[in-house]
């Protein structure tokens, strides 16, 4: 049946909301909104806590996050409950951190509720992808050296759909997200495909809340790195000459600098040192 003259079976509704990259006053009024009005929200594991703070007292809040490497709710259960929820006239939010649309796994699930006849609405969020390097002081793109950026997983290092040798050589800017995990194996990938060793790489991580941390490398560095300075997920992976741009403009490092946050720009003195620590450890 064509989608665009499908009738909708359910009387209630899902709102596939973006939640942001983490930083609570960066959810949009629409995400505010759709969440004060919710019965039911589903949420996932990167969601900060306090937008929760938004929703009714008697809404029935219900965590369907996932964590790599460990047992989590499938994707196709998180399908039904919005499915079910909505059968029950209710007004079901689904929220995913950053965008639904950029790795959210959004597009799956409006195809879902499409296919089961419930109406829904797609609510963007300002993406981790762009947010996070913003904050780390990294613009995805800048007129003088970056004119085209890319936005990979990096959740399967091995998946041939993603052509790391084409991307090395055409694309200015790497934005890689859930990549921390299989890093050695894309900076490999990089390198095999033609990736300048010097090219610069940085690792952002808990972007855009007090915690964030920022290390700047290079390609050829920046896994031993992610090892010695003990980054954990949710890190972000930037590559391209932009990331240099965190050396300068690390203003959200600078405006907690008493607190938590914490940038390393990391010298070849300091990299060989680290690595030297690493080998007699």
């Amino acid at each position: 049946m064509n989608g665009a003259t499908r009738k909708f079976d359910a009387a209630g509704k899902v709102y596939l909301v973006g939640a942001g990259p983490g930083d609570p006053e960066l959810l949009t009024l629409k995400g505010k909104r759709c969440i004060e009005e919710a019965d039911v929200i589903l949420y996932d594991e990167l969601v900060n806590a306090e937008l929760l703070a938004f929703a009714r007292a008697d809404c029935d809040l219900r965590y369907v996050g996932k964590r790599a490497g460990e047992c989590c709710i499938e994707q196709r259960a998180i399908e039904a409950q919005m499915i079910r929820f909505a059968r029950q006239v209710k007004k079901v939010v689904r929220l995913k951190g950053g965008d639904p649309f950029v790795f959210g796994r959004g597009g799956e699930e409006a195809q879902a509720l499409r296919d089961a006849g419930v109406a829904f609405e797609i609510v963007p969020g300002i993406s981790t992808a762009i947010a996070v390097p913003a904050y780390a002081g990294i613009p995805v793109t800048h007129r003088a050296c970056a004119s085209s950026v890319a936005l990979v997983t990096g959740h399967d290092a091995a998946n041939e759909k993603i052509k790391w040798a084409e991307l090395a050589r055409s694309v200015d800017t790497l934005v890689i997200l859930m990549g921390l995990r299989n890093l050695r194996k894309i900076t490999s990938a990089l390198l095999t495909g033609g990736c300048d060793p010097a090219r610069p790489a940085a690792l952002i991580q808990s972007g855009t809340l007090a915690a964030q941390k920022t290390c700047v490398g290079s390609v050829a560095t920046i896994a031993g790195l992610a090892r010695a300075e003990k980054f954990r997920s949710p890190t972000i992976i930037v590559i391209g000459q932009v990331a240099a741009f965190a050396r300068q403009l690390s203003w959200f490092h600078e405006l907690h600098e008493d607190g938590a946050s914490s940038f390393t720009n990391i010298t070849a003195g300091r990299f060989r040192q680290l690595m030297n620590q690493e080998l007699t450890n």
